[in-house]
């Protein structure tokens, strides 16, 4: 391996989107940060949906089809929700970021989870979306239950 800026080298790896080697790039950095605005949007989510009565079942479900942010039961039902954060909503809110090819991999995921724990497959499902807009510090939070079902796919 050579030590062309844009292919890895042996000292430095893969390099980042803008060309810079590995070791100084500070996209990882960015990306981290990002990764930690959704965590911290999903726990916030999370305990909203708690004290309303849900109860966890798991969280970030990860499978060959996509990711579940949280799985929760609500009465005799399984809650898919799937969980949106946007500072802004120039460019449209969170719900609506929700496009038709990851709602069917919310629902392939579910199925996915159904199958591998059979103690859920005479459950009901509910998919709903919470949306977080603003800062995460003091969020507007938009629970959407019943946002999209099987039949809408």
């Amino acid at each position: 391996m050579g030590q062309n800026a844009t292919w890895p080298t042996r000292t430095h790896g893969p390099d980042c989107r803008n060309g810079t080697p590995h070791r100084k790039c500070n996209t990882p950095k960015l990306l981290a940060k990002h990764l930690d605005n959704g965590r911290l949007a999903e726990a916030l989510a999370r305990r909203y949906l708690l004290n309303r009565g849900l109860q966890v079942v798991t969280e970030n479900y990860h499978c060959r089809y996509g990711e579940l942010d949280l799985i929760m039961r609500d009465a005799g039902l399984l809650v898919i929700v799937e969980t949106r954060y946007r500072r802004q909503s120039t460019f449209g809110g969170p719900i609506e970021s929700i496009s038709a090819v990851k709602r069917q991999k919310i629902v392939r995921s579910t199925q996915h989870f159904i199958n591998k724990y059979p103690a859920y497959r005479n459950v009901s499902v509910r998919f709903d979306v919470i949306g977080l807009t603003g800062t995460l510090k003091a969020p507007d939070i938009h629970w959407i239950a019943g946002a999209f079902t099987l039949e809408d796919m």
